[in-house]
């Protein structure tokens, strides 16, 4: 049998852990493999108990959301993705947040099943960004000094640019096919040849590396 999707809950909130909690273990294939209210303590926790995805609010006391994330990310051959919370859907940290390897951001209000669909996304090595987060990631970058391109993004081909220039406009898989007039399936094999020539954990990473090497331009 298959293995069930381990998440961590982490939330300062005890309130929230446990409806989080009740939630992810009535879903089939899917446990709560333990729950932590500092991001000390989820770190420890992720490192201890090797979850699928950890389920990481953005603010607490101590090391926050973000540092907790970045410190799970930063470990040598970790597989674990992290799926932000939060209540704002312009979270002034949704950027820094991405960066430190964060595999997606919710809204903390988002209906359960679509909840629950966001952790198998996220756990499947796809980036997820909720309505609103994708457009607080550009409105970040419009702000930057004009994006250095990165060597041109050496070793990715045109095709592959034209993946990652769709991918960075938010549109699905199935899109880019449809936009592209190509199969799914050498969409897939496009978005896996990207994430490995260009280092990125998840979808998210390639939105970041699509504009800051200038392929994609705010507002353009």
């Amino acid at each position: 049998m298959t293995e069930p999707l381990r998440v961590l809950l982490a939330d300062d909130q005890t309130l929230l852990r446990g409806s989080l909690r009740v939630l992810i273990d009535a879903e089939p294939g899917m446990v709560a493999t333990g729950e932590a209210a500092t991001g000390e303590q989820a770190v420890r926790l992720a490192r201890s108990q090797h979850p699928d995805v950890v389920l990481m609010d953005v603010r607490m006391p101590g090391t926050d959301g973000i540092e907790a994330t970045r410190q799970i990310c930063a470990d040598p051959g970790s597989t674990v993705r992290v799926l932000m919370l939060t209540m704002f859907d312009l979270d002034q940290y949704v950027f820094t947040a991405l960066r430190a390897g964060a595999s997606g951001f919710l809204l903390k209000d988002t209906p359960p099943a679509d909840l629950l669909t966001a952790i198998r996304v996220v756990a499947a090595g796809d980036g997820l960004l909720a309505p609103g987060v994708t457009r607080r990631l550009i409105a970040e970058f419009a702000r930057r000094p004009e994006p250095v391109p990165r060597a041109d993004l050496p070793g990715v081909t045109d095709r592959e640019r034209d993946v990652l220039e769709l991918i960075a406009r938010g549109l699905s898989n199935a899109e880019i096919s449809d936009r592209l007039h190509v199969g799914a399936a050498t969409v897939k094999t496009h978005v896996g040849h990207l994430l490995t020539k260009l280092g990125a954990r998840d979808r998210a990473q390639l939105v970041i590396a699509a504009y800051e090497s200038g392929l994609v331009v705010p507002g353009a």
